[in-house]
């Protein structure tokens, strides 16, 4: 019996067998040992993944760099964050930027109430500041509003502050200061004839929030230091700036 022609008005359907995402045909074993592969992502270092991927037909070593790359990326961003768990609050603190001039204080320091003594009539919530500080636990973060968490917050930033111009005037704080001013952290004198001399902080009064007090590093610290390390006392400039007008001199008039 002849066989009936196909009607010219109606395209031909062609089947492809079907492909994997890289445009490879796959059979049942395949699609099997794909679903085995992607859920061993999960669980494998990249490394180990990498040797997965490329029992893989048609996966070329580009694609599996790729996917190597970002899983050694997720491990690594997780990484970070774990550090950034184990980091205590003091390292943290002095982290942040425009904090470079802090030392991170000893907490043995700290713990000692004697250190301490005068500061909590200072320093409202002194006491969750002191235990933010110390990474104390503490059941106030239930029972405190956002508004007075941020409150506690910045008491623990500047009890830290007050508790540091203490500790480094102590032959540890001074140690760790001259270590600081040798590295140039606290800069360099931008005067010409100073000729780079490295800066110590200074405080114009002991009491905080007053202008630009200074009061995290006092007014004895920079007078203190150079008495300790007296070899760090610059030397007086061997030049001195002369004032000219159109390249002449000033006269000084004569005192009477």
């Amino acid at each position: 019996m002849p066989r009936k022609a196909h009607d010219e008005d109606t395209p031909m359907r062609v089947e492809s067998p079907q492909s994997d995402s890289w445009g490879l045909p796959m059979d049942a074993r395949d699609k099997e040992r794909l679903k085995e592969i992607e859920k061993a992502k999960d669980h494998v270092s990249a490394s180990a993944y990498s040797s997965f991927m490329k029992q893989i037909p048609g996966k070329n070593n580009e694609e599996i760099e790729s996917d190597t790359d970002e899983e050694e990326s997720e491990v690594s961003g997780s990484g970070d964050g774990e550090e950034e768990e184990d980091m205590s609050w003091i390292s943290w603190f002095c982290s942040l930027r425009g904090n470079e001039f802090f030392c991170e204080v000893d907490e043995d320091y700290i713990q000692d109430d004697f250190n301490l003594c005068g500061l909590s009539s200072q320093v409202p919530y002194y006491d969750y500041a002191l235990d933010l500080i110390l990474d104390t636990d503490s059941s106030h973060g239930e029972t405190f509003t956002e508004e007075q968490n941020e409150l506690v917050e910045s008491a623990a930033e500047m009890l830290y502050g007050l508790i540091h111009s203490r500790y480094i005037l102590t032959s540890r704080g001074l140690s760790v200061m001259l270590e600081k001013y040798k590295n140039y952290d606290f800069g360099r004198c931008p005067r010409v004839y100073c000729q780079g001399q490295p800066c110590v902080p200074v405080g114009q009064s002991d009491v905080p929030r007053g202008n630009v007090d200074g009061a995290y590093f006092g007014t004895t610290f920079p007078h203190l230091f150079l008495m300790t390390y007296s070899h760090l006392k610059p030397p007086k400039p061997s030049q001195q700036y002369v004032p000219r007008v159109f390249g002449f001199k000033l006269h000084k008039p004569k005192s009477t």
